[in-house]
């Protein structure tokens, strides 16, 4: 797997400085962690999981949550489950017939209910582990997560390569009273598993839920003053180095409906010639990419999404442009102690060796999985370079392909 592996490569050349990599789930895990990009979650009583996978249906897409928690009802679970591993089964089928390799097939996670579900599916799945990433826990608290991150352990003793992405979603995390002491209880859970935790993801509908607010098209997660404190903290206690944990974005709940992604494949040159271009998107799109701006600011990669229309926003935008770069391996290559500070090689900025180091590491790796783009790019033009690239195949009739 590997991201943009839609683009031809003379595209790749056109766009990139540094190509991306390519990655599957025995990649190294400080590498791994950014590979998950767009994480699209999918219910688990969806009918055409393993059609859409095999397939390639979505363009881009490198990782799949199927949930089997919120967004399936009460009464749907055992259905879920059975279907779920239906599902992977076929999958296995068709890896063992040849029709597609386990490198080929986006990282797949499944979002489980709670501890006794996850006890139920170890019963339940047999080598349907082996084609899964791991395990995400939604609303981890530190009354009982630590129960299921041992559950995941002992899975990965068994022999089965699996990491957990726990959701910070509660109203313990949420609520000024209980934020600081939850937040040490749980890093200190963390931190006994850290060698297999890929990620740590915010559940931003389930704390505007318990503030009984709903974010609208212009409104991303920074804008609201009790989330961007809460957030302030999360990021304040699982960001620092040198033991630092990745964050990943919140999932952005509005998408561009069929009839306007149509619309703008049919006006897609006209937007292309505008130089406002961003004013041309639906707002549910604007709104989007601002958020992944302020997500990517504050050190969070990658990010929740729930529809393909967010593929490409989050994938162009969190690719490093050449500037980026050639600081972060100037900032690499003379961390010796030789030098304290230079001035960087694009002349308008001063690189300083020691508080950039860490920064520098993050770029270098971030690098790897989203690569570097070539000098005249920036990630608004590579975004809109892509998007017109994919729409202009969906409107010739190459159906998988989405904004």
């Amino acid at each position: 797997m590997r991201l943009f592996t839609d683009l031809s490569q003379a595209a790749l050349d056109e766009y990139f400085f540094k190509e991306p990599t390519t990655f599957n789930k025995y990649t190294p895990k400080n590498e791994l962690a950014y590979a998950l990009a767009a994480t699209l979650y999918m219910p688990a009583t969806r009918p055409a999981i393993h059609q859409d996978l095999i397939n390639k249906k979505h363009a881009g897409l490198t990782s799949v949550v199927i949930c089997l928690e919120d967004s399936i009802g009460d009464l749907e679970v055992e259905v879920a489950e059975r279907g779920l591993q239906h599902s992977l089964h076929k999958l296995r089928q068709d890896i063992s017939r040849g029709f597609i390799t386990l490198e080929e097939l986006p990282l797949l996670f499944i979002r489980i209910r709670n501890k006794e579900q996850l006890v139920r599916l170890i019963t339940l799945f047999k080598d349907e582990w082996q084609l899964l990433t791991g395990i995400v826990i939604p609303k981890f608290s530190s009354i009982d997560g630590e129960e299921m991150l041992q559950l995941v352990s002992d899975l990965r003793n068994s022999g089965h390569e699996l990491y957990a992405m726990p959701i910070l979603e509660t109203k313990e995390v949420l609520f000024k009273e209980t934020r600081m002491e939850e937040l040490k209880r749980l890093k200190g859970i963390f931190d006994k598993y850290a060698h297999f935790i890929l990620n740590i993801r915010i559940g931003a509908t389930d704390f505007c839920g318990l503030l009984g607010i709903r974010r609208n098209t212009s409104t991303s997660l920074y804008d609201i003053a009790v989330l961007r404190d809460c957030l302030a903290d999360i990021m304040n206690f699982f960001q620092r180095a040198p033991n630092h944990y990745l964050l990943s974005g919140p999932v952005w709940e509005h998408f561009v409906s069929k009839e306007k992604v149509n619309l703008l494949s049919n006006q897609t040159e006209q937007i292309m010639e505008s130089s406002s271009f961003m004013n041309k998107l639906p707002k549910e799109m604007r709104g989007f990419i601002a958020e992944i701006l302020l997500d990517i600011s504050n050190g969070i990669i990658g990010k929740t999404i729930i529809h393909p229309t967010q593929i490409t926003p989050v994938q162009a935008l969190n690719t490093v442009t050449y500037e980026e770069y050639n600081d972060a391996m100037d900032i690499l290559n003379h961390s010796n102690g030789a030098h304290g500070v230079m001035k960087s090689a694009s002349q308008n900025k001063m690189n300083e060796m020691k508080p950039h180091y860490d920064w520098a590491k993050k770029i270098e790796l971030k690098s790897r999985v989203y690569g570097v783009l070539n000098e005249q790019y920036n990630t608004i033009d590579f975004f809109q370079q892509l998007s017109h690239d994919r729409r202009h195949r969906a409107h010739a009739g190459e159906a998988k392909y989405q904004l």
